[in-house]
């Protein structure tokens, strides 16, 4: 017999299969959107032994569809004839509303939309992409030396305590 489906269950958690950590660091992120991916059968295999990389990948718009550039996912070795290009764009699956907000926001200058986290949500890919706008080098040093004042004040409060 099969337990139903509750909101508390394993089944519904995420599994983080790649993130792009660099991503924060190199961008502001100001809106984030979570959209499917249209996958062939070994990609997803491949995915689900987390054999993925987003770190190069961004996200393209052309003709109203959105696609997945750059992201790295590994052959799956049992499939072997049957593999898949570990480079190919990938299509992802967003509403055509969504698209087109986004195409309106990468118009705007500076603006791209970059990969932040694949994972797979209740058995499928899904990927977490955010609209983002390139940090300058002193952004980077001022978020750096903001994040070392907030770690020595946090050492001093543990040692007064």
């Amino acid at each position: 017999m099969k337990t139903p489906i509750s909101a508390g269950n394993a089944e519904d958690a995420l599994k983080v299969v790649a993130q792009n950590r660099k991503a924060r660091h190199d961008y502001f992120i100001l809106e984030t959107f979570e959209a499917g991916l249209v996958l062939a059968g070994s990609e997803i295999k491949s995915i689900r032994q987390g054999k993925a990389n987003i770190r190069e990948a961004y996200v393209r718009i052309e003709a109203g569809e959105a696609w997945l550039i750059g992201a790295n996912i590994a052959a799956y070795y049992p499939a072997s004839r049957q593999n898949h290009d570990p480079l190919r764009p990938r299509k992802l699956l967003l509403g055509k509303k969504e698209i087109a907000r986004l195409f309106e926001q990468v118009r705007e200058k500076g603006l791209t939309i970059i990969p932040l986290q694949l994972h797979l949500k209740r058995g499928r890919a899904k990927i977490e992409i955010g609209v983002a706008r390139g940090k300058k080098k002193y952004d980077k040093r001022q978020e750096i030396a903001e994040r070392d004042a907030r770690l020595e004040m946090d050492r001093a409060l543990r040692r007064k305590r």
